[in-house]
């Protein structure tokens, strides 16, 4: 009586035994939701032992399962991420001509040859962009051959990321007390 009465329970399905989509090696193909080292970055639908997908790259939550659904999306996504990395291009190359028309000045103490008496690197730089209302920059941005130890008129480099490079023009003059002292050292 009691084996009749009993309810027979369903077949339980465990994460080993389900179907994953089989590449044309032989392997499993998987979705990436994170970079994995040696592996690809995210969407891409790489090709792994089954084991390794069943052990590290799912539980982890380092891939999905490639269904059509997931690659459409990535598709989706991809597309999305390509028209914002090309807006961000876009603002980038704009900031580098508006830069690129206009010129800044460095105040430094110099000799009366014309040789500072220290040298201007990024930092004075990046202050006279911050004075002039620049504040993209950084100080890694841009890009010097060497400090500059005299006065005058200079071109420098920037690197704006994303392969856009541009270049400000920097005039290196004379401190305010400076002018004077020569100046009058002169009369």
């Amino acid at each position: 009586m009691g084996k009749a009465s009993a309810k027979r329970q369903p077949k339980r399905v465990s994460k080993k035994m389900r179907r994953l989509p089989v590449g044309p090696n032989g392997g499993v193909q998987v979705l990436l939701v994170h970079p994995v080292e040696h592996l690809g970055e995210p969407g891409d639908i790489v090709e792994v032992k089954r084991g390794y997908a069943n052990n590290y790259l799912l539980p982890n939550g380092l891939a999905t399962i490639a269904t059509e659904h997931h690659k459409r999306m990535v598709e989706k996504h991809k597309l999305r991420l390509l028209q914002i990395q090309e807006a961000r291009v876009a603002v980038r190359r704009a900031l580098a001509q508006q830069l690129a028309q206009q010129s800044f000045t460095i105040e430094a103490n110099a000799t009366d040859e014309g040789h500072l008496y220290g040298s201007v690197g990024r930092v004075e730089i990046l202050n006279a962009l911050t004075r002039a209302g620049v504040t993209q920059i950084t100080a890694d941005q841009i890009l010097l051959e060497g400090p500059i130890k005299e006065l005058g008129l200079y071109t420098i480099k920037l690197n704006l990321g994303l392969g856009v490079e541009g270049e400000i023009k920097v005039w290196v003059v004379p401190a305010v007390g400076e002018q004077k002292r020569h100046e009058e050292s002169r009369k």
